[in-house]
Order: C-alpha cells, then structure tokens, then sequence
C-alpha cells in the first residue's frame, strides 16, 4: 500500500523560510508517473491547492504561492519538496501532500506555524 508521509513543518517567525518534504513510499517506476501536489488547510477554512508538480514537469501555484513557494521533485528519492520563503502569518495551516497516479494518495500533514 502507497504511504505518502510529510515532514519539516514547524514554528517560524514572519519573513522565514522552511522547506516541507514529501515520501511517497512506491517504486521509482511509479513515482515517476505521479503528479505531485501540496494543499493546506487552514483552521475553519477549506483545503486550498498551493503548488502542483505534473510528471513531466509543469509547476502551476495558486496567487498567494506565486513568488514565494517552490515545489520541485527528485524521483530518485521518491520526494517532492515544497521550499517556502518569505512566510507571512497567514500562511498558518496543516499543509498535505498528494500523489496522484491511477489513485490519489493523500499524506496525514505537517503543521506550519507562522507567528513572532
């Protein structure tokens, strides 16, 4: 069964960075196939997309990530990563990973605390 687990969340003060992880534990073969995304979810809000990563390499980012955030993939280590600089406080949310291939893998989160 696909797990897909995220990591590097944490408390950081505005104007920080952090970069989130993201295993996705398939086969390499596999890996490769799967359009890579981060969402976030923040509280009393829905889940929103940020970034998205397809297999072939196309970047897409909601208007907020834009500048800011940047996903990126090494399928040697069946990773995405999502590097986000310049953390603003409403930027605050539980941010999910999710591979997509013939099925739709959803992480558990990592929390990302912005606040000083």
């Amino acid at each position: 069964q696909v797990q897909v687990v995220e990591s590097g969340g944490g408390l950081v003060q505005p104007g920080g960075s952090l970069r989130l992880s993201c295993v996705v534990s398939t086969s390499v073969e596999e890996f490769e196939t799967m359009g890579m995304s981060w969402y976030r979810q923040a509280p009393g809000q829905q889940r929103e997309l940020v970034a998205e990563l397809s297999r072939l390499g196309r970047r897409d980012y909601s208007e907020f990530a834009k500048g800011r955030f940047t996903i990126s993939r090494d399928n040697t280590k069946n990773t995405a990563y999502l590097q986000m600089n310049s953390l603003k406080l409403e930027d605050t949310a539980v941010y999910y990973c999710l591979a997509a291939g013939a099925y739709n893998y959803w992480g558990q989160g990592t929390q990302v605390t912005v606040s000083s």
